[in-house]
């Protein structure tokens, strides 16, 4: 305040006033920055603030109490690895850990909103108090001593110009009544700008609630890690599984040997397809014989359908028609058995189960 009117230098004002004031206008500054970023932080989408925004105003207008809740980043993630694990099925090992990671995320995400109701309450909140009513009042005392310094600097230039005359009472009132304003003004801007206690303990609860928020997704975030890196090892472990396209059952009359019993109809098949089929062989009589035997001593037993060469130690090899004896189903996928003194693991999709395990 070192303005001049009309060519005089105004009533000048101490230092230490004018460096209050100036750290009261940074601090001004300060407040309205600091709310923006951090709001930044707690809800990083620029476009989804606007339009929650927008959607809590319209609530509000409609007298609706309840108001929308920012999607944090991380329920949106955990979402669709729930969705789309789901899809995929248990029998997937991915999707079931999609579904664990997902909700781990979901997790994640309540965790951010107390983080964010706990800095609003405990950071925001104050810095709004700050800027609506401390140096909102301190602001408008600068600047009603702003009014009162330049009328009684107006008065005192009137009696001092020649011809004018200008009460000596009317001086000392508009003195009086600057020096009273100055007063004020500066008590005011001490308080705010000596209220590091208070100001300093609301930084302080904010970086206790980002910690807290930090340490809970970390733990999190281990967890979640220890147990995909355990599921890593048992689906690793888990037998080698092959793909075999299945015979096309319409196929199946032309590929396999008939029995004596349908040799009197060979002659028609060969008429209507223009194939012979190959004469019964005795092999075949003895495996249905075993394949009965078994089945009536009702112990656990299926048919190869197909070859299978093992590819992984562990594995049980077999050609099609082998009666193989089951020791364990291992999952959806796997069976344990044995034929011809050999003991090891072969995929479901290559047998018919004559009578399956307990």
């Amino acid at each position: 305040m070192s303005e001049k009117i009309g060519g005089a230098k105004g009533t000048e004002l101490d230092e230490e006033f004018s460096e209050m004031e100036r750290k009261v206008d940074v601090m001004g500054k300060l407040v309205d920055e600091l709310m923006a970023r951090t709001h930044e932080l707690l809800q990083p989408n620029p476009a989804s603030r606007a339009k929650l925004s927008a959607v809590n105003s319209i609530s509000k207008f409609r007298g609706q109490a309840k108001n929308a809740l920012y999607p944090q980043p991380e329920g949106q993630l955990g979402e669709c690895m729930i969705r789309y694990g789901s899809e995929l099925g248990n029998e997937s090992e991915f999707g079931k850990a999609l579904m664990e990671t997902g909700e781990s995320y979901r997790e994640m995400a309540d965790i951010k909103y107390s983080l964010e109701d706990n800095v609003k309450q405990n950071f925001i909140e104050p810095l709004l108090h700050l800027q609506t009513k401390d140096l909102k009042e301190v602001n408008y005392l600068r600047k009603k001593l702003s009014g009162r310094r330049l009328d009684y600097d107006c008065k005192k230039r009137k009696k001092d110009k020649a011809g004018a005359h200008v009460p000596e009472l009317e001086i000392q009132e508009a003195q009086d009544k600057f020096v009273e304003s100055k007063d004020l003004a500066e008590t005011a801007m001490f308080n705010l700008l000596e209220n590091d206690v208070e100001q300093i303990s609301q930084l302080s609860a904010f970086l206790d609630a980002e910690y807290e928020y930090h340490r809970q997704t970390a733990d999190i975030l281990q967890s979640m890690a220890e147990v995909m890196h355990q599921r890593l090892e048992e689906v690793a472990a888990k037998p080698h599984r092959e793909h075999v396209p299945q015979r096309i059952a319409s196929f199946s009359k032309y590929d396999r040997a008939p029995s004596p019993m349908h040799d009197a109809n060979s002659y028609n098949l060969v008429e209507s397809t223009g194939y012979s089929l190959s004469p019964a062989q005795p092999a075949f009589g003895s495996v249905t014989s075993s394949k009965e035997d078994l089945s009536k001593a009702g112990k656990p037993c299926c048919e190869a359908l197909y070859d299978f060469d093992p590819e992984n130690e562990g594995e049980l090899g077999f050609a099609e028609g082998d009666i193989i004896n089951l020791i364990s189903r291992i999952d959806e996928n796997w069976y344990e058995g044995s034929v011809n003194g050999q003991t090891g693991y072969f995929p479901v999709n290559y047998v018919k189960v004559i009578v399956d395990v307990q």
